[in-house]
């Protein structure tokens, strides 16, 4: 290897040495040569492992090696060619070449390297320290010398290789300790070398133009820099992390400040040598060497100075083009700019100020910005100008603040504005300010938020802002008593079927301006959602008062009827009311009004409710009800049972009505607990669909086995409104194979009260079908007798409460008697519901009535007990009566 050549040159030079050279030179070569040894083994081995990671540190390490072996090189041959006392020899070209090594080495470290300007400014600092360091070595130690000598060329040649060294070492001072490489301690340590290196041949150079043997000190100073550049790559590693962060900050304002004025402070140190040595006498007419230092270095100042100056024009036209950039961009964006000092007063003012407050440029500027400030807003911004003139030793150049303000404009309005304000370039006192009105977009903001927090169709506040405000009202004053009021409109869902939903917007609106004319100002009424209203009593000492507001609500509803699409429209409206209490959340309370609500609606609509415990057990019941009713639906847990229909002119039995029965688990549930949830709930049509199916199967099978009879099976309004429900219908008629004729199906009254129309009509193609129709309960509703004629009525079923007043009541008994003469006039089959004494029977059989079912005649059985009652006589019960 050539650095492995090298060492063994430089061992060899010293070997032969031994012999010829002074005690002093010999142990200094020798230390020298083992210090270098040492470095270059080092900095090998340690190049080697890290040149897969950092390429540049490798190579780096290398040319400094190659520096110390070539300065080894130079050191072990030099007692071989030391032969005369003051010329160079061929021994000192390695030491100028490891010099050139180790100076290229050092550059490499620095990260990243100086270029561009950087480079002329290091070669110029570079060149007036060696100078300033000369000029004090003359004025301390060489002139002497050179007197004494006389001979420039024999004075000279002595000292280049330790002024090359000075030169090369000011060069890349600078560059190195301002580094924050992973490679600045060996960047360091090489740098100590060369000035090391320049220290130790000065001293030798001063030695032997004096004639005498070198001192102990310029002796081991080398090898001591060698030794320190030997363990510098092995010092302590830190993280890529660490070492990343390290290298991507720049050099501290203070460091860099100093390393800049090191050149000036030498050049000054020099010259207070010169003026001491000239003011004391010591210095005799000037040598032409010096005298040319001294002229270029001024010149180098000259020019240096020069530079400064162009540099500092650019950076003025700069920042005057950057001023009038920013002013232009403000500008464009319809910005305000300003320039300011730090308590306010107006240098310089934009004319966008004409446009947007109204001012003339001239009126402001000499005034302060304070005064059209809103008197609320000054003091955070005093306190953000204030801020901006603080100086810190770890602030940032161009640090800005940004502050919030309303301005008055010159019409005397409040604009709300964003303004962020800079420290100018021209002056430190002076800041730059760029307003921006922004009342558009608070409009805007203000705009939208409204829109969050209310109802497009009535104004009023929505469910968020009501739930917010009960939440802060209910929850932010404990011991306060506060009510909740829930309002529904009765029958509203009629008038959006009937006129639009634009129609009926339009009511929502009348209706919400009647309401707010009913609540007091302190509280809050809000759009709940659909045709429900909320009213947040915030405050309330006594609960009548606010069961009178609630009802005042009602009357507020139904005093008038609404006028809508050239039609008057009457509703009502029913109202749940919840109180606050201790330890019950503001969503509780109006849950609980939402369900005293529904209760009111239960039982009738236009009414008031308040909420009591039960109304949410009643609820929660329901649920679980509803919950337990589609589970049963999958799990089959229904059963069908029959009521026989009799004649009672023959106790024959001429058909069954059938009933659905349900087993939870072991538990029977009567049919007017769950009948109820199911037609709220929707499960009352698959249910109503699975009896019909099982029902029309088991008669079909009966009537297959000769027994004339004849099915009855009760429609809910849910089933008739149902999409397909005629098509269900004839679909279980075919699956089974029951004639249509065998098949009675049974509304009560009320469905063709509430919807006529579409109940008819559906009933009309049942008929048409063949399937026959009848009226239950019949005499208990509000149907009118037309109905009878518009609908084709098979047969009307005598309600129960008719029949158990026969032989009892002579009214119930008269009414009875007319209703069984009514069915008989219009040709219509009449059956008694409810026969339970032998009186009553004997009664509809006096009056004509033909059919009847009841306790007294046969009570629901399953399908095998008809089985069995097909088979019996009811000889016994005619003997009975």
């Amino acid at each position: 290897m050539p650095l492995t050549a090298a060492a063994a040159a430089g061992v060899a030079g010293l070997a032969a040495g031994l012999i010829t050279d002074a005690p002093t030179v010999l142990v200094g070569a020798t230390a020298g040569v083992a210090a270098a040894l040492l470095a270059v083994v080092s900095l090998v081995t340690a190049a080697r492992r890290i040149a897969s990671r950092l390429r540049r540190t490798a190579l780096a390490w290398r040319w400094l090696a190659s520096g110390a072996a070539a300065w080894l090189v130079g050191i072990g041959l030099r007692p071989v060619a030391d032969d005369a006392s003051f010329a160079m020899t061929f021994a000192d070209l390695p030491l100028l070449t490891g010099m050139a090594l180790i100076t290229v080495g050092c550059w490499l470290t620095a990260a990243p390297p100086p270029h561009g300007r950087a480079v002329l400014r290091h070669v110029t600092d570079a060149y007036l320290c060696a100078a300033s360091f000369f000029v004090i070595s003359w004025v301390i130690a060489l002139g002497p010398i050179y007197r004494a000598i006389g001979d420039p060329g024999v004075f000279a040649l002595p000292l280049t290789i330790p002024m090359l060294c000075l030169l090369a070492a000011c060069a890349v001072g600078p560059s190195v300790v301002t580094t924050r490489s992973s490679a600045w301690p060996v960047g360091l340590a090489g740098l100590g070398a060369l000035a090391a290196i320049a220290a130790g041949e000065m001293a030798t150079a001063v030695a032997r133009l004096q004639g005498e043997e070198p001192s102990m000190t310029g002796v081991w100073l080398a090898p001591v820099a060698f030794l320190l550049l030997a363990a510098a790559p092995w010092s302590g590693r830190r993280s890529r992390a660490v070492r990343m962060a390290e290298e991507s900050r720049p050099p501290g304002p203070v460091a860099a400040g100093v390393i800049a004025g090191v050149p000036l402070t030498l050049v000054a140190v020099a010259t207070v040598f010169v003026l001491v040595s000239a003011v004391s006498g010591r210095s005799e007419h000037p040598v032409p060497l010096v005298s040319a230092i001294i002229a270029s270095v001024v010149l180098v100042l000259l020019f240096r100075s020069f530079v400064l100056l162009a540099d500092n024009a650019s950076l003025r036209r700069r920042a005057v083009v950057t001023d009038r950039r920013i002013r232009e961009l403000a500008e464009r964006s319809g910005d305000l700019v300003l320039v300011c000092d730090q308590s306010g007063v107006i240098y310089e003012i934009g004319d966008q100020v004409v446009e947007v407050y109204g001012y003339r440029p001239d009126e402001l500027v000499g005034g302060s910005i304070l005064d059209y400030i809103h008197p609320e807003d000054i003091p955070d911004v005093m306190t953000a100008l204030s801020a901006l003139g603080v100086e810190e030793d770890d602030a940032e150049p161009g640090g800005a603040c940004k502050v919030g303000c309303r301005i008055r404009a010159a019409d005397g309005t409040w604009r709300p504005t964003v303004s962020v304000a800079t420290r100018h370039t021209r002056g430190e006192d002076l800041l730059l300010v760029s307003t921006r009105d922004i009342s558009d977009q608070e409009a805007l903001l203000s705009q939208v938020n409204h829109l969050t927090f209310h109802d497009g169709v009535t104004g009023l506040p929505n469910r968020a802002y009501f739930e917010e405000r009960t939440r802060q009202v209910l929850s932010g004053r404990p011991g306060a008593r506060g009510a909740v009021l829930f309002l529904d409109l009765d029958g509203f869902t009629a008038v959006n079927d009937s006129v639009g939903h634009a129609s009926g917007d339009f009511l929502l609106g009348q209706a919400a301006r009647r309401l707010r004319s009913a609540v007091r100002p302190d509280d809050t009424l809000a759009r709940w959602g659909g045709d429900e209203f909320a009213v947040l009593v915030e405050s309330c000492q006594d609960v009548q008062a606010v069961v009178d507001q609630a009802e005042r609500l009602v009357h507020a509803v139904s005093q008038e009827p609404f006028r809508v699409a050239d039609r008057d429209i009457a509703l009502t409206a029913s109202v749940g009311v919840a109180f606050a209490e201790e330890e019950v959340p503001s969503a509780d309370v109006i849950r609980n009004a939402d369900v005293a609500m529904a209760r009111a609606k239960e039982l009738g609509g236009r009414r008031v409710e308040v909420f009591a415990a039960h109304m949410h057990t009643d609820v929660v019941r329901r649920l679980e009800l509803a919950a337990d009713l589609q589970r049963a639906l999958l799990d089959d847990q229904f059963a069908v049972e029959f009521q026989p229909v009799v004649d009672l002119a023959t106790s024959r039995v001429t058909a069954v009505e059938a009933l659905v029965r349900w087993w939870r688990g072991s538990t029977f549930v009567p049919p007017e607990q769950f009948l109820g949830v199911a037609e709220d709930t929707g499960l009352i049509v698959p249910l109503s669909e699975w009896i019909l199916r099982e029902a029309c199967r088991e008669v079909a099978a009966w009537r297959a086995s000769s027994w004339d009879i004849g099915l009855s099976v009760n429609l809910s309004a849910r089933q008739i409104t149902a999409p397909r429900f005629v098509e269900t219908v004839s679909a279980a008629l075919a699956e089974s194979g029951l004639p249509p004729s065998a098949l009675t199906l049974e509304v009560i009254e009320e469905m063709l009260v509430e919807d006529a129309g579409e109940t008819v009509n559906r009933l009309t193609e049942l008929r048409a079908l063949g399937v026959r129709l009848a009226i239950d309960d019949f005499g208990t509703g509000y149907a009118s007798l037309a109905l009878l004629r518009q609908l084709p009525v098979d047969m009307i079923k005598i309600d129960p409460s008719f029949v158990s007043g026969l032989g009892a009541d002579e009214t119930l008994t008269l009414l009875t008697r007319t209703i069984v003469q009514l069915g008989h006039d219009l040709g219509l089959i009449v059956v008694a519901e409810g026969i339970e004494r032998p009186e009553q029977l004997e009664l509809l059989r006096e009056m004509g009535c033909t059919r009847g079912q009841g306790y007294l005649v046969a009570r629901p059985m399953a399908a095998r007990g008809v089985d069995s009652l097909m088979r019996t006589s009811l000889s016994s019960l005619q003997s009975s009566v």
